[in-house]
């Protein structure tokens, strides 16, 4: 993974040692998508996965403005909207992006391990979804459509190995 800190929008630096041997899913998310409603799917699989293993899984929401203009607010507005909307309880990230030049090179790393439909690496869109198991590694990617619910027995996997 990176070597840098990541920055959630309140300010929390996240150290990469707060997510040793720990899974992580990490998704790029938007709060004006057609995929919006996965907060609240993701909040379920976290709050189900957590309760079962405490410490041990951490869902990291990225706000991405890069698609279709659907993640325009600051990201102070973005956090009040997760957490009203949805109750979000997961870390959300600093805002982003995931293609181009000014890539986070969190996503950069990610599309390198992983490619997605095709072999493409490109980000297609919002709530494009990264698996990462306890050493470290890309275990999976999911595209949009691919719901928070379905990735439940992956995760588990993961967390039993």
């Amino acid at each position: 993974m990176t070597s840098s800190p990541w920055t959630a929008c309140k300010g929390q630096e996240y150290p990469l040692s707060n997510f040793k041997d720990k899974v992580i899913l990490i998704v790029n998310v938007a709060s004006k998508c057609g995929f919006t409603s996965q907060y609240a799917g993701l909040q379920e699989l976290y709050k189900n996965i957590t309760a079962k293993h405490p410490d041990q899984f951490v869902i990291l929401g990225f706000p991405c403005n890069q698609f279709g203009g659907q993640e325009p607010d600051a990201e102070a507005e973005i956090v009040t909207f997760c957490e009203r909307n949805f109750g979000v309880t997961f870390p959300i990230m600093q805002k982003i992006e995931v293609n181009g030049d000014n890539a986070h090179p969190l996503f950069e790393w990610l599309k390198e391990q992983k490619s997605g439909l095709l072999g493409l690496k490109r980000i297609k869109w919002n709530f494009e979804k990264f698996l990462i198991g306890k050493d470290g590694q890309v275990k999976g990617r999911w595209a949009s459509v691919t719901g928070p619910a379905s990735l439940e027995k992956e995760i588990l996997a993961e967390l039993e190995k």
